[in-house]
């Protein structure tokens, strides 16, 4: 989990102040929110996701969250394997069956199937008049991956309360256990050998270490702004144990460009990550809010990337409001990531075509509809498009190749109902 996730509440308590979001009222009852999320990409994975929050203040000021979520996804994920002009046979993850891809179609593996369990538990005391500390707890469980992380924050807030600085820190262990165990990197999967995948040990494990330095500052009675620094370090096992990289013919002729061979990734064993994260809010008079926020984040695998994020929010008659938003993002290609490789060069030593680290934008449009009354309970319904596109016919495919989609559109839909009350 992002280290912004896990800070956001140290961060958002100017915010919910200052523009009249729901905060914990002096009795002692739980705030509930609860939400039903929806995710399709188009002819590949399905999520549904439900997710439940509660916090309860516990003496003045003092604040217990926990929050529960449940993902279940299904559906054909991208191997990284590029199209072929013939029929191509791929071994699952456990080695044990084969699935078959049609001639000129984008290898998709489609026994993609998980559902992942998350607790999470944050502890917002004050410690002094003007100093908040947060402590924070996660795990996360899939059946090929297991995730505990803890974190702590402080908040100092001056002048006046206008201004708060915040300083974070995140602690993950995480242990991965790929189905059959995990592939033995840069090595050929042969559905056609015994056994088809060599293997690397059954588990593997990583860490990442997160800091955050933050600011906010109130700017007048309507409006704020954030700023935040954040760094990452993570090291030890980084790959994706089910993503490939095809090995294309060079050669002069009709088999040109096509596969000969499909090897596993292999990404390098640590990665640093800087980001900066800006954010402006401004609310008009008692009713319109408008909120836009800027991200930069650059990293030792070559990968920059630019996020814009931005929404209005028209308070309507009787309590409703309808909220439209846009997001763009877009990244650059991982220093190691290659569509495809050629039979008559070496292998490098690290090598991906996971479509992730590969050069992309995407564009977010949707709309929130919803109602809030006086008596602490609101719902709303979020109704998203998202639409992904990289650079499908590069300059350096060759043969059959050429008039493949080496890197095609994902397009998706959310829908998201939520719904909050006291209890």
């Amino acid at each position: 989990m992002q280290l912004k996730r896990k800070l956001s509440g140290a961060l958002s308590l100017a915010s919910c102040s200052l523009l009249g979001l729901p905060s914990a009222q002096a009795e002692s009852k739980w705030d509930i929110d609860t939400a039903l999320m929806y995710y399709s990409e188009n002819d590949r994975v399905s999520a549904f996701e439900p997710i439940l929050s509660m916090k309860k203040e516990l003496s003045d000021d003092e604040f217990l969250n926990l929050k529960f979520t449940l993902d279940s996804l299904t559906g054909a994920s991208a191997t990284g394997a590029v199209p072929s002009t013939q029929v191509q046979t791929f071994s699952t993850p456990s080695g044990n069956d084969t699935y078959l891809v049609a001639a000129n179609e984008t290898p998709l593996d489609p026994t993609f199937l998980d559902t992942r369990a998350q607790f999470t538990l944050n502890w917002d005391k004050p410690l002094e008049r003007d100093l908040r500390r947060n402590l924070g707890f996660n795990i996360s469980r899939e059946y090929d991956f297991t995730s505990l992380a803890a974190n702590a924050s402080w908040t100092w807030d001056t002048n006046l309360k206008n201004t708060s600085y915040t300083v974070g820190a995140n602690l993950e262990l995480d242990r991965i256990e790929p189905v059959g165990g995990a592939p033995l990197p840069l090595s050929s999967q042969d559905p056609a050998a015994s056994p088809p995948i060599l293997r690397d040990g059954d588990t593997k494990q990583k860490h990442i270490v997160d800091i955050l330095f933050g600011l906010t500052q109130i700017i007048d009675r309507t409006s704020l702004v954030q700023f935040n620094v954040s760094y990452s370090l993570a090291d030890g096992y980084l790959n994706d144990p089910y993503k490939l990289v095809s090995i294309v013919d060079s050669g002069v002729g009709p088999n040109q460009g096509e596969p000969i061979d499909q090897i596993y990734e292999n990404r390098p064993d640590s990665r640093h990550r800087t980001g900066l994260f800006s954010h402006y809010k401004k609310q008009f008079g008692d009713r319109d809010i408008f909120s836009i926020s800027y991200r930069w984040m650059t990293d030792d695998w070559g990968i920059d990337s630019h996020t814009i994020d931005t929404s209005y929010r028209w308070r309507l008659d009787n309590g409703y409001f309808i909220q439209p938003g846009f997001r763009y993002y877009e990244q650059s290609a991982a220093s190691f990531y290659r569509y495809f490789l050629l039979d008559s060069d070496a292998i490098p030593e690290t090598v991906t075509a996971d479509y992730r680290l590969g050069e992309m934008e995407t564009y977010t449009v949707g709309v929130k509809f919803g109602y809030s009354d006086n008596r602490n309970n609101s719902w709303s319904i979020r109704l998203e498009r998202y639409l992904q596109t990289g650079e499908s016919h590069p300059d350096n495919a060759i043969g059959q190749l050429v008039n493949q989609d080496l890197y095609p559109d994902v397009e998706a839909t959310i829908i998201q109902f939520s719904y909050s009350f006291q209890w």
